[in-house]
């Protein structure tokens, strides 16, 4: 149930957050490092404050009590993924019969990545309560540690697991378990299948610590692809073509530097189903590999194989997702297919869920054009961790290579397709002009990770100076700069990426910056709630004393906005654990970020969402302001704002779905949002407490309340109560 962290070094653990997509998965933690004594263990995990960017090091103690203000896990584990795993009704019926149907008489189970030990607690119960009956669970991560004992405890289940924090490849046969194990269970499978560490797991299991011709739960696990046309996805990454259309005289990606930018080769997850209607289905879906859990799986592999088109079109993008076998006679099953193939399947369509969605990995260019009945070559290959592709026709087979992302400059596929949407650019490109009416020769400040922002300054006036911070992109974000500035006809004297730092930077130019301008966009937070982009903000009042008398600050002012929504299928992903099949978890529900049941004075967190990729959506309400921002003026302390919500449409409320609108200029001419029907950016969703009927004879608002304190730890309170 947890990521296994094998390759890396025991040490020093890099974080890699649990059970969502990379940088999703938890939000407030970037790194762990792990410390142990005869008597204790120990971890120092980090946390960054959304607003300065800064990071500071929390204490997780293997003794702390529940709710310690310092060491609690609750905030943790609750922007994690796990309550949607456990919520995944069909997933955990698959694992508790599989089980049951594999292990049948008591024997030694090993399971890898226990979580909460849902699985551990299954092995056990199918052997009995016998003596001969034993089950090792290793978990990495102290937190969940803490909290799966707590499960086992009220469980009766602590003499039957015995559980070790560890990974699995630190266990020792002779001094940690007595003998290898005959069985093993896991769930360590991410969206893409591999990504978190299953092929080095499996490896180390079987040469250490499994039994020759072990049984496994899954038994096997089969990856398909299928190649389609969307305009949709072609956006998420053909920058080129889209600033081709584009009147600005901007070129992010200029033709002949293609190399310099772009995104990474991988596959991305996504929830295609809410692109159903953009797609065009350009081939029957093709199975790629098999990966059999119950033997030592390969490090690498690579297949080729001629895939007919059955419709014309441009292949822009590879969808791909994986079949899990659980059983061994293949009676048992889990599939991650788009709703348009489990339609067409035997195997019976699972309810919206957001810890494994399908994948998309992003042909080169405009695509590839195909006619009905031509045959294309596709080569695949997977690494430990990855599953990658190449498209060719079929006349131009040669041996395939695959880009591994060797980009000066990669951006995430969201971020690619703003800067290649035309409505964001001509906004944009306005703001910029009209903050430099008037200045001819200006010092231009860009003191976020944006791209446009500093050739879009440079293009707009000839006399202008532009100077970029680029905090998250750094050295990376100057050298692309540097290069792309000659092919837009800008000399190297009005451009300069500072090195230094804020700090410097007001020695270096103080009461000089006549332009302090942002998106804003930091590279890193894309997948975080929507403000903490307000980063900008706390920038902007650290760099006072660069700007000038008369300083232009853009965007003007940052602006809370929000919607009441009909969310059926995230609440009952996110909603509070009772019974999973037969194990009491209602003791998770507040530290894995529940909502409903929960104890006096706690509310489920804020979360980011893409809330059009949430299942059924339906706005309740017209779209309202909590509070404002004023980044005209430097930070002057804690900021609030209230509203009540007036519901317009009768129905069933399940949350807010809150997001920022950022007002560009003074006169609130051009404001870019980033609200559920913009849909490159995710918003934050604040579910309530249970679902309310609105509207005619049901609840007729709700009050929301925000509450800002930089001096604390940046982030923004958000509160609700029912009228």
């Amino acid at each position: 149930m947890s990521p296994q962290l094998s390759l890396l070094p025991k040490t020093f653990i890099p974080f890699l957050p649990f059970r969502c997509p990379p940088l999703t998965r938890l939000r407030s933690a970037v790194a762990a490092r792990t410390m142990t004594s005869q008597s204790n263990q120990r971890v120092f995990q980090l946390r960054q404050d959304p607003l300065t960017g800064t990071s500071e090091w929390i204490v997780i103690d293997e003794n702390d009590e529940a709710g310690a203000p310092v060491t609690s896990t609750d905030g943790l584990l609750a922007t994690t993924s796990y309550l949607d795993m456990l919520n995944d009704s069909r997933r955990n019926r698959a694992y508790r019969l599989a089980i049951e149907k594999t292990i049948t008489k008591p024997c030694h189970v090993l399971d890898i990545g226990a979580g909460t030990g849902l699985l551990s607690m299954m092995a056990a119960r199918a052997m009995g309560d016998k003596e001969e009956s034993r089950v090792t669970a290793c978990e990495s991560y102290l937190p969940m540690v803490k909290l799966m004992r707590k499960v086992l405890h009220k469980n009766g289940m602590t003499k039957n697991i015995n559980l070790f924090n560890k990974r699995s490849d630190e266990l020792k046969v002779g001094s940690d378990i007595a003998s290898r194990a005959d069985v093993l269970v896991s769930e360590i499978l991410d969206s893409e299948l591999l990504g978190e560490g299953l092929i080095p797991s499996l490896q180390h299991a079987h040469d250490m610590l499994l039994v020759d011709n072990p049984k496994t739960v899954p038994y096997r696990a089969t990856t398909y692809c299928q190649l389609v046309e969307s305009t949709f996805l072609c956006n998420m990454h053909d920058l080129q073509s889209n600033e081709a259309r584009i009147s600005d005289g901007v070129r992010l990606a200029p033709p002949g530097l293609e190399s310099l930018f772009g995104i990474k080769s991988q596959q991305y997850s996504m929830h295609v189903d809410a692109i159903e209607k953009e797609i065009k289905l350009l081939s029957e879906p093709v199975k790629v590999f098999e990966f059999d859990f119950w033997k030592r799986p390969e490090s690498n592999g690579e297949l080729d194989v001629h895939i007919e088109a059955i419709n014309e079109g441009s292949v822009h993008a590879i969808i791909s997702w994986w079949v899990l076998q659980l059983d061994s006679e293949g009676t048992i099953s889990y599939s991650t297919a788009p709703r348009w193939i489990e339609s067409n399947s035997e195997i019976s369509a699972r309810d919206w869920c957001d810890h494994w969605k399908q994948c998309v990995w992003f042909t080169p260019g405009a695509g590839v054009s195909i006619s009905k009945g031509e045959k294309v070559h596709l080569h695949a290959a997977h690494t430990c961790t990855n599953i990658l592709y190449n498209l060719k026709k079929a006349h131009e087979m040669t041996h395939s290579s695959f880009s591994t992302g060797e980009l000066l400059l990669t951006l995430p596929p969201e971020r690619v397709a703003i800067y290649g949407d035309s409505i964001y650019r001509q906004s944009i490109f306005e703001a910029t002009r009209n903050a430099l009416q008037g200045k001819s020769d200006a010092q231009c400040l860009v003191i976020d990770d944006s791209l446009l922002l500093p050739l879009t300054a440079l293009h707009i006036s000839n006399g202008s100076r532009v100077i970029s911070l680029s905090p998250g992109l750094q050295e990376n974000a100057a050298r692309y700069l540097e290069a792309i500035a000659d092919s837009n006809g800008f000399s190297e004297d009005r451009f300069e990426y500072f090195r230094d730092g804020k700090a410097k930077l007001t020695e270096a130019f103080p009461s000089k910056i006549d332009l302090l301008i942002g998106e804003p966009y930091y590279y890193g937070l894309e997948s975080g709630l929507p403000w903490q982009n307000l980063r900008f903000w706390k920038d902007r009042t650290l760099l006072d004393p660069v700007l000038s008398k008369d300083a232009v600050v853009m965007p003007y002012k940052g602006v809370l906005r929000g919607c009441a929504m009909y969310l059926p299928d995230l609440w009952k992903s996110r909603c509070c654990l009772g019974s999973v099949e037969g194990f009491d978890h209602a003791l998770v529900n507040t530290t894995l970020g529940g909502c409903g049941d929960l104890p006096s004075g706690k509310e489920s967190p804020c979360l980011p969402f893409f809330v059009w990729q949430c299942g059924e959506t339906k706005k309740l309400s017209k779209e309202f302001t909590v509070m404002e921002f004023d980044f005209s003026k430097p930070i002057a302390g804690p900021c609030s704002g209230e509203v009540q919500i007036e519901f317009t449409k009768p129905g069933v409320c399940h949350g807010i779905a809150l997001w920022m609108d950022w007002v560009m200029d003074k006169e609130n001419s051009i404001v870019i949002s980033t609200g559920p029907d913009e849909r490159y950016w995710k918003q934050g969703v604040k579910l309530l407490g249970k679902p309310v009927a609105v509207g005619v004879e049901g609840l007729s608002s709700i009050g929301i309340k925000a509450s800002l304190d930089p001096s604390s730890n940046g982030e923004l309170i958000i509160t609700h109560t029912l009228c």
